[in-house]
């Protein structure tokens, strides 16, 4: 498969880049795909969580009423949860969300994601481009010649670029990644993939058996 490379203006170069198509072309596995994301978000969670038990409020443990003839239930020390202010039954506590996946399933997953923006005709090429100076402008300007300023654009970069990332943090619909951190979920969650002319070398490297 090849594709157009444009310059900054939206306009073509009469230059095209190859992509691979044991890359961009493989039929899409959704269960690698589900299992990546999943772990994505779950190695995100700070697992903080906290609660008390009984055993760990501070309160009297002093019977409340007799055990028998008031009529009602009987009734332990004011920890008890079914007061108000009293312990939780069963209520969570810090834990560690992460898990592992195998390198080859994460790669399928990667390229799985990559083949579904190909099918779908949302990557484009751009020839490498810095700013000289931070300017949001600059990149709505850049975003406005392809037409996709409305829509949630992933960057993909060869390398960090102060000035190009300094450009656009400030719009919300666009993200910025160094082509070798490129990950499932970062993939789908955009709309259209805006990858450098450099990155595609890159992109190849870290998806290749």
């Amino acid at each position: 498969m090849e594709l157009e490379v444009y310059n900054i203006q939206g306009a073509k170069t009469n230059r095209t880049v190859t992509m691979d198509d044991t890359i961009y072309g493989v039929e899409p596995n959704d269960q690698a795909i589900y299992l990546d994301v999943k772990q994505y978000m779950a190695n995100k969670r700070q697992g903080t969580h906290s609660s008390k038990e009984k055993s760990q409020l501070t309160g009297s443990t002093r019977k409340l009423k007799k055990q028998k003839g008031t009529g009602g239930a009987r009734a332990g020390s004011i920890k008890n949860p079914l007061y108000r202010g009293g312990a939780r039954v069963f209520g969570p506590h810090p834990r560690d969300y992460n898990f592992k996946l195998n390198k080859k399933l994460k790669r399928l997953a990667r390229i799985s994601a990559l083949s579904y923006k190909a099918k779908e005709s949302n990557i484009t090429i751009v020839e490498d481009f810095s700013f000289e100076a931070p300017k949001t402008k600059n990149f709505v300007d850049l975003l406005k010649s392809f037409q996709i300023q409305d829509k949630k654009t992933l960057l993909v970069v060869p390398q960090k670029d102060v000035n190009v990332y300094l450009s656009l943090r400030n719009l919300k619909k666009v993200r910025i990644i160094r082509a070798s951190d490129l990950n499932t979920y970062e993939i789908l969650d955009a709309a259209n993939l805006l990858v450098m002319e450099s990155s595609v070398k890159e992109i190849e490297k870290i998806n290749q058996n």
